[in-house]
């Protein structure tokens, strides 16, 4: 008697696939079976799909399926301005040009930039990204429409500011945030503190507590800079990370971005309270804040995941781009070409993102894991010929290979359109948005 098949949603096959599992394996003509938005199998095709009787079945041909990409650090709503302030050392960035236009932000106007951070990402195979911004629950909006995965962390600064008055308004949005989030499969949240000195010692304490009562991560800008440094030592006498564990605020739930200025005592502080970093490339060489020795947080086991920052220091949201910036920089800093190597760029992007914002299930492609995927035209001049597919996507890729993006198991981008994105109403609204900040900028 035959073996009954066994019933999934849909079957994928492709050239290769990419499974980032725990032993990094690779199948060649492939297939993928996902049921119920998780991954159900994954293997050779003939041997994979002889077992199912799928509803679908897509030939993907000529294609590259990689687990969907994490941005584990980002500002959403700064697509708004993207170009408006470039070549500018970070705290003049910052204090003549981005703040004084935050504190205007409307609602809306959030809301529209996140809907353009969303369409970026997902072209370029995002599925799933941290956001510290205001109006956090416009961003959760956008997200919704988009079917992507998101973090929300409401930003606040010292208080009384232009979103605060008070910490206990902060934490009543926080409280309300979690509340809004709790039966969605596609959101959470996080405690969002901007910096170590924009903030005060009581607030940073406060929100740590809140963090652990909501049992979610914490996420600050930390020794971004060596200004910042110097800042953090003028107004505390310690250096960010120090001033930090001071406060109890270095823990394994707590995600450290940029980390360009940490000495040697300090990555080794990090790594023992079991803290993690967000490493963003790109904006730290725009800022020209300087490299962090993402390597040596490595060897040291701290775990390591990739972001953006936000697009108006970035000017792209591109994990392709961030990959590829990651790995070349580690070996110019370190004089090093076996520095950073491509597998360990790629496990940051996807399995180690899973892990910097404690949500299991996505990163990887395995049988239990949730379908959340990417998948590359291999056609493309730049991907071919085609000898180690990590290499491939890490060095050669660009995101713009990218043709079908599936979160969850469901179809989110295809052939160049988000799905739940109205791309003409986008553009024409953006426009507004433009005109708008022209009219406000100080």
């Amino acid at each position: 008697m035959p073996t009954p098949l066994i019933p999934c949603d849909l079957l994928l096959r492709a050239s290769r696939i990419v499974t980032q599992d725990a032993r990094r394996r690779v199948f060649e003509d492939a297939c993928l079976a996902v049921r119920d938005g998780r991954v159900l199998d994954v293997g050779p095709w003939e041997a994979t799909a002889s077992r199912h009787a799928a509803t679908e079945v897509r030939d993907l041909g000529a294609a590259l399926v990689l687990p969907g990409l994490i941005n584990v650090h980002a500002h959403a709503s700064m697509t708004l301005f993207r170009g408006l302030a470039d070549d500018l050392p970070l705290m003049d960035w910052l204090s003549r040009h981005i703040w004084p236009l935050e504190a205007k932000l409307s609602p809306e106007l959030v809301r529209l930039g996140a809907q353009a951070a969303c369409a970026e990402m997902l072209a370029t195979g995002v599925t799933c990204f941290a956001d510290g911004y205001f109006h956090e629950r416009q961003v959760l909006a956008a997200t919704r429409e988009a079917g992507i995965r998101v973090v929300l962390g409401e930003g606040f600064f010292g208080f009384p500011s232009p979103m605060f008055p008070t910490a206990r308004h902060c934490w009543d949005v926080v409280e309300g945030l979690r509340e809004a989030t709790r039966d969605d499969p596609f959101a959470r949240i996080m405690l969002m503190p901007h910096a170590t000195y924009t903030t005060t010692s009581e607030s940073l304490r406060e929100s740590m507590a809140l963090a652990e009562s909501l049992d979610c991560p914490w996420h600050i800008h930390c020794a971004e800079s060596p200004a910042e440094t110097s800042s953090c030592l003028e107004m505390f006498g310690l250096r960010p990370v120090p001033y930090l564990d001071s406060l109890g605020c270095l823990r394994p739930r707590t995600i450290l971005a940029h980390c360009v200025d940490l000495n040697e005592e300090e990555i080794a502080l990090v790594a023992a309270r079991g803290a993690k970093v967000a490493h963003c490339p790109s904006s730290n060489m725009k800022l020209a804040n300087g490299a962090a020795p993402v390597q040596r947080f490595l060897d040291a086991g701290i775990v390591v995941g990739l972001g953006t920052d936000g697009a108006a220091s970035n000017n792209s949201l591109n994990l392709f781009t961030e990959m590829r910036h990651a790995a070349l920089l580690q070996k110019l800093l370190l004089l090093d070409p076996g520095a950073l190597p491509a597998q360990a760029v790629l496990d940051m992007a996807t399995r180690q993102g899973s892990a910097c914002l404690g949500w299991p299930g996505i990163g990887n492609l395995e049988p239990g894991s949730r379908a959340d995927l990417l998948v590359l035209d291999l056609s493309s001049p730049n991907l071919q010929p085609l000898h180690n597919p990590v290499s491939q996507a890490v060095y050669a890729a660009h995101g713009g290979e990218v043709r079908l993006v599936l979160v969850d198991g469901r179809v989110v981008y295809q052939d160049g359109r988000p799905l739940g994105i109205d791309l003409p109403l986008l553009r024409r609204e953006l426009a507004g948005a433009v005109r708008w900040m022209r009219e406000h900028r100080a």
